[in-house]
């Protein structure tokens, strides 16, 4: 009965090495950081709305009235510096924190505006996972040792390193991407139960999608208006989609199940893209599943690539390789550019 209960145990507080954690820092706040920069006109467009629209929800809802356009503005450059720092982890027992919460203002006050946009949710708990968590413990910006040297970055932590701190949060974040999707099947089933596969609810939608855009003067998909008119497909297509929204689990696990559901999953969010003009960027760039994989290991590909470079420098220049820790230690570990191994 322990051996159960320890494994259990040991896959919900999993010990991972801190660059694990740092490199979900960078990928989120990245994403984070420029899907707020793209969106300040319609931050900033909110001062001069109507403010019968204003439904405060989430963190917002027991706001009494919209803020001002300088409100918005303070709020929005706080993020953007809070957010560069976020990426670098400078400063990161203050900015980490902050960054999240602005981008949780942000993204609340302009959902209050009767327009909910659901591919936010998810985003932004990722940021607030990495925020609140010792993500910048490696990978970290920290400045000039000494006048005139080049800017520094932490230096990877040993195996030893390894912490439940530095495993528990990316594998919170793994479950919130599971359950985003097991809840959205969910839902569709608990709406509609069995009639969302086989009735034309999934055909409404997308010829809803088509119908709005042509209102509103705005592109609608050819492939949608086309699929529109062959009813039999989407039937096929709702059961796939829930089938694969309840399978969201089998990201949890390793190897081929995973990549076989997150090709799947991706493929999903790619046609909806192109048949309904409704974009889940989060997904689409493959930020939203960056818990579910060891990336520690793209930091050690791309130091291999770099210790090439100062060999390739001196075969240019006609003088004999050095031999680097890369070729004769043990695999991940480099000396820099000066040293050798005699």
């Amino acid at each position: 009965m322990n051996r159960p209960v320890a494994a259990a145990t040991s896959w919900i507080f999993p010990a991972a090495p801190p660059e694990r954690l740092a490199m979900i820092r960078i990928l989120v706040g990245a994403f984070t950081l420029i899907y707020v920069l793209v969106r300040i006109p319609a931050y900033l467009a909110l001062a001069d709305a109507d403010q019968a629209r204003f439904e405060p929800l989430g963190v917002l809802s027991s706001v009494p009235a919209p803020f001002t356009g300088t409100v918005l503005a303070v709020v929005i450059a706080v993020a953007a510096i809070a957010g560069l720092c976020f990426v670098a982890g400078v400063g990161f027992r203050l900015t980490g924190p902050l960054f999240a919460l602005a981008a949780l203002f942000l993204c609340s006050y302009r959902n209050s505006w009767g327009q909910v946009l659901w591919l936010e949710n998810l985003m932004v708990i990722h940021v607030l996972i990495a925020g609140f968590s010792p993500s910048a413990d490696a990978l970290a910006w920290r400045g000039r040792r000494r006048r005139g040297s080049r800017p520094t970055q932490q230096p990877s932590a040993p195996a030893a390193t390894r912490s439940e701190a530095y495993g528990v949060p990316v594998r919170l974040a793994a479950l919130v991407t599971v359950a985003s999707y097991l809840l959205a099947a969910i839902a569709k089933i608990r709406l509609a139960g069995v009639d969302w596969v086989a009735s034309d609810s999934l055909r409404n939608h997308v010829a809803a999608a088509l119908v709005r855009a042509e209102l509103f003067g705005a592109p609608s998909s050819p492939i949608g208006r086309r699929l529109v008119d062959v009813g039999w497909v989407f039937p096929w297509l709702a059961g796939a989609v829930v089938a694969l929204e309840l399978s969201a689990p089998l990201a949890l696990c390793s190897g081929c199940r995973r990549n076989i559901w997150l090709i799947s999953i991706w493929s999903m969010h790619a046609t909806i893209a192109l048949t309904m003009y409704v974009v889940f960027p989060y997904q689409l760039f493959l930020v939203a599943f960056a818990p579910m994989f060891e990336l520690e290991h793209l930091r050690r590909a791309r130091l291999d690539g770099i210790g090439w470079l100062p060999r390739l420098r001196r075969s240019a220049r006609g003088l004999p390789f050095r031999r680097s820790a890369s070729s004769a230690g043990t695999p991940g570990e480099h000396l820099g550019e000066g040293e050798h191994v005699g």
